[in-house]
């Protein structure tokens, strides 16, 4: 029996003699500074058991598979499609700096960059333009950007659509002042990366990404100001060289149809467009449009349609008169209005009540190009150019989009 004084905890091993290297202790003991008292303690060892690796990897490579194919079934399913790259501010800027060579660009917002074909354009005129449209940005900030560029010496099409351009801020394209920041190595080889990948693969847009889709989930959000509900969710498809073109489930489904109507708010702008507003608009025009004549190059403008659930409140803000026809007068330009195409050419198919869909889209660039070359000799119609195009071509009978 041990004394009342005695350890009656059993004794530790001593360890201290046995030969520190992988594996010679016991599996799961490793060796403590407590278990080396006085000595330099080296970081403690620890046995690595045997694992079947290779079964590891395997499953690992198994998962990662039914991961990004059960992803892609999921993108097919939603209306995602290959190819449909992301427009970025480096796809912008790699457009931007084609301009030197280009014999025709285009700059508006998201009405000109949708509505117009450069295919269709191209088959019309031999000239395929440079697209530097952004959504949700004034033509006017865009217009000036291509007049500080002394190297652009063409034909420049500024889209026009009335509050848009003379709104007083950039809006999303105010990148553009920093656009150098978009044309780094990092930036443009990331672009070519992801665009290899996306051409392969749906569920990389950047629309339905979980971050994004997530948010939307919640419908407590609604009623509040930075609810998601009051973002604009995917409205489009983008090919190369930035073409655009209307995202077919907006055709399609009545839901995703209505929030984007609902996104526009009817364009019942926050801040009045002042007689000082619109002179400053026209004062900046007349300059730009100056610049771009000086070294040869020559601006025509274009509007294109907009329902009447969007066209009420931009006449109302900015009238016909004191917008465009105030802008062609003062800039000496000539310019097409859908108002003004034949009426076999009206009521083309908007879905969502501001941008025409792909068909449409390539309709009314055929009736805008005929146009120009018209009324510019900067443009003209190929010999070999197809037919015109009307509305039956891409609307039916009662209206509902081919």
């Amino acid at each position: 029996m041990p004394s009342s004084i005695s350890n009656s905890d059993p004794p530790k091993p001593d360890l201290r003699g046995i030969v520190q290297r992988e594996g010679a202790l016991p599996a799961g003991l490793r060796l403590t500074a407590s278990d080396r008292p006085g000595q330099a303690q080296p970081v403690p060892t620890r046995d690595i058991p045997q694992q079947p690796w290779g079964r590891v990897a395997l499953a690992v490579v198994l998962a990662v598979a039914l991961g990004t194919v059960a992803l892609e079934v999921n993108a097919r399913r939603l209306g995602l499609q290959p190819g449909d790259l992301d427009n970025s501010e480096t796809d912008w800027a790699h457009e931007r700096a084609r301009l030197a060579d280009a014999t025709v660009a285009i700059v508006g917002d998201s009405r000109i960059l949708f509505d117009t074909d450069l295919d269709r354009f191209e088959q019309l005129t031999g000239e395929r333009p440079i697209q530097l449209a952004i959504h949700g940005t004034s033509a006017r900030t865009l217009l000036k950007d291509v007049a500080a560029n002394p190297e652009f010496k063409g034909l420049l099409i500024v889209g026009l659509a009335d509050t848009m351009f003379f709104q007083p801020f950039d809006g999303y394209g105010g990148y553009i002042h920093d656009r150098k920041r978009y044309e780094s190595p990092a930036n443009k080889a990331s672009a070519v990366l992801d665009h290899a990948l996306q051409r392969q693969v749906a569920f990389l847009d950047s629309s339905y990404r979980l971050s994004v889709i997530a948010r939307r989930l919640d419908p407590g959000f609604r009623g509040r100001p930075d609810s998601p509900y009051h973002d604009i969710w995917k409205l489009a498809e983008v090919g190369d060289d930035r073409q655009t073109w209307m995202w077919p489930r907006i055709v399609t489904d009545r839901h995703l149809r209505a929030h984007a109507r609902y996104a526009w708010e009817g364009f019942k702008e926050k801040f009045p467009f002042t007689p000082g507003l619109i002179a400053k608009g026209l004062g900046e025009s007349v300059a730009a449009v100056k610049a771009i004549r000086a070294r040869g190059g020559e601006v025509v403008f274009v509007r294109p349609p907009s329902d009447i659930h969007l066209r009420l409140n931009e006449e109302a803000q900015v009238p016909k008169a004191r917008g465009r026809s105030a802008l062609l007068a003062r800039t000496a330009s000539v310019g097409v209005h859908n108002d003004d195409l034949p009426p076999q050419l009206r009521r083309l198919a908007m879905p969502e009540w501001s941008h025409l869909t792909r068909a449409c889209a390539t309709v009314f660039t055929d009736a805008y190009v005929r146009r120009l070359a018209e009324l510019t000799p900067r443009i003209a119609i190929e010999a070999d150019a197809p037919r015109r195009l009307t509305r039956a071509d891409c609307v039916t009978s009662d209206g509902r989009p081919l």
